[in-house]
């Protein structure tokens, strides 16, 4: 078919995330979504294995997110936050509040992931400046770990393996240390801690799964260690479960497993059920006491512009009326299941080194890719969109799926790393 005419006219003036224009593929023209799958202006139609970069939990399209963002765009699809408030946003900081462990009770609405943790970490600064503690302006963060690509949280990626390497001389210095999984990585973070934990705000982490880091996995263990790791040395823990809130492991958050509560958590992706962008950074009651003061530059001087829009927080409160009210937990362990019998074959296959599964993530890891720019073009000509990044192979697909749907993902996952050609 010939390619649309806003296709031509506008592909030549688009610049594209993650990708190297001068040598990439183009990318595909896609039209319209419906529960797990993509259209293409071509007419052929890819079961999305990764649910738009995780956030598409209940599918495209969902009739009740739709009606909920029909209704709330006829009423008032914005309106500034800064000395207004609406019942879309009111509404949704008490619903996470009641669902988030603990005193994890003050929300800070933004629009994106990343600016979720830029607060974060302003936050957790800046705890400690009001307390007249003006050297803890540091952060422990985890090699391996990925928390954004602003340029406060780009000094919090892992330094050598992510992305953002090539700005390692222009970034604040954090300290990057290895997750405590063993004896050895506990007491060297112990260690780092005594010596530098005077001038340490706050320790960061992504709760059970590392995702644009690799999807590296840990235990529930790790996240204890590091709430009596933080308790000890008195700095604040934060858990940026972007990527692992609402369901995505198992749990509606990833924290639940350890039986911890963070200081400070942040939230995203599957927030607004995938519709609209929203994220918010959530304190727990003494971190938001610390901001309480006579005097006015104690106050959280952030404030994005589209912050807490009412379309997005009517769409995230349908999200989590459908999480109430349908079976997606549930969902999430027969995903699991699934993709434990489908993907354990791959494991066998030349090139791959590991087969893990958690919640609904399933990932093939490889030695290496040499053509990623091949891989995926194969993985479309199975009928599906799974988007490989460094040596993974991954799905994390919407939690309505269907069955012969998700077998159709793992059937061509298998098919194409069976056949090198």
């Amino acid at each position: 078919m010939t390619a649309p005419d806003w296709f031509e006219a506008g592909l030549p003036h688009i610049w594209l995330p993650y990708t190297q224009m001068h040598t990439a593929s183009p990318p595909l023209a896609a039209v319209a979504t419906d529960g797990c799958r993509i259209r293409l202006a071509d007419g052929r139609e890819l079961i999305d294995g990764i649910a738009s970069w995780w956030t598409a939990c209940h599918g495209y399209n969902h009739p009740y997110i739709r009606q909920a963002a029909t209704q709330q765009l006829a009423r008032m699809p914005h309106v500034m936050f800064g000395g207004l408030v609406h019942e879309p946003a009111l509404r949704l900081a008490h619903r996470l509040a009641g669902l988030l462990p603990g005193d994890l009770e003050r929300v800070f609405f933004t629009d994106s992931g990343s600016v979720a943790v830029e607060v974060a970490i302003k936050m957790a600064i800046q705890y400690w400046l009001n307390r007249g503690e003006n050297r803890r302006t540091r952060l422990v963060a985890f090699r391996g770990g990925y928390h954004g690509d602003t340029l406060a949280t780009m000094a919090v990626c892992d330094p050598e393996e992510g992305m953002h390497s090539l700005f390692s001389g222009v970034l604040p210095t954090h300290l990057i240390a290895d997750l405590p999984r063993d004896d050895a990585s506990r007491a060297a973070l112990d260690a780092l801690l005594v010596t530098e934990g005077e001038t340490v705000a706050a320790i960061l982490v992504e709760p059970l799964v590392q995702g644009a880091g690799g999807m590296v996995f840990h235990d529930p263990a790790t996240l204890r260690h590091l709430r009596a790791l933080a308790d000890r040395h008195g700095i604040l823990l934060v858990f940026d479960e972007i990527f692992t809130g609402f369901g995505r492991t198992g749990t509606f958050f990833a924290c639940q497993q350890a039986g911890v509560v963070p200081d400070i958590v942040t939230l995203s992706k599957a927030l607004s059920g995938g519709t609209v962008p929203l994220a918010a950074t959530v304190a727990r009651r003494h971190v938001y006491e610390a901001f309480l003061s006579d005097n006015p530059l104690h106050a959280l001087m952030h404030g994005p512009t589209f912050m807490a829009n009412p379309l997005a927080c009517a769409c995230a409160n349908a999200s989590l009326d459908l999480f109430a009210r349908e079976p997606r937990l549930e969902q999430v362990a027969a995903i699991g299941a699934q993709m434990h019998t489908e993907l354990e074959s791959c494991r066998h296959l030349p090139g791959v080194r590991d087969v893990r599964v958690m919640g609904a993530i399933g990932v093939v890891e490889l030695e290496r890719i040499e053509d990623m720019n091949r891989l995926k073009a194969r993985l479309v000509d199975q009928g599906v969109w799974i988007r490989p990044f460094r040596t993974i192979v991954y799905l994390t697909p919407s939690f309505t799926i269907a069955p012969s749907e998700l077998a159709h993902l793992t059937r061509a996952i298998r098919t194409v790393l069976s056949d090198p050609a």
